[in-house]
């Protein structure tokens, strides 16, 4: 049970019918990190999102951008990922963490300067969208299908709303 009145939808899509002031910026966002210019794939992009989620316990975004990432054809032998994700943990827990040693690693993997920023960038603000969605007690799906529903429209249309 939500701790607010909201809408009976899962996770943020009820913060955002809810709440339609920040639904718009919350998408811009969400759209602007996880599918406008990147040296980062979406699918990688969603796999930060979801690796970052799932740290957090947030099981509705651990498992939407889970299933949205396999949709897309995330890639669990990408040599890159491994040390981005290290630096997306290192700031979900306190972004003065990540280390000159979390950067070499990234960079030695191929990462350049952008692709080491937007890591940094999705994992703080998914901490943010993770802390919105559980701190109000959003309703959470138990059936795996209601997460491949959303994925399939999330991995085709983005973010905004069509």
């Amino acid at each position: 049970m939500p701790h607010i009145d909201l809408p009976p939808l899962p996770g943020i899509a009820g913060l955002l019918a809810g709440y339609p002031q920040t639904a718009g910026p919350l998408n811009d966002l969400a759209q602007t990190l996880l599918r406008g210019p990147s040296p980062l794939s979406p699918a990688q992009r969603e796999t930060i999102a979801a690796y970052v989620s799932r740290r957090n316990e947030c099981t509705f975004c651990a498992e939407t951008h889970g299933a949205v990432a396999r949709r897309l054809g995330a890639d669990d032998t990408d040599p890159l990922m491994e040390p981005l994700l290290a630096i997306a943990d290192r700031v979900r827990v306190d972004g003065r963490s990540v280390t000159p040693g979390d950067i070499s690693r990234a960079r030695e993997a191929g990462a350049d300067d952008r692709a080491i920023h937007d890591t940094v960038l999705i994992a703080a603000a998914f901490s943010m969208y993770n802390r919105y969605v559980d701190g109000l007690a959003t309703l959470t799906p138990t059936d795996p299908a209601v997460y491949e529903r959303h994925a399939h429209n999330l991995a085709s249309n983005g973010y905004l709303p069509g």
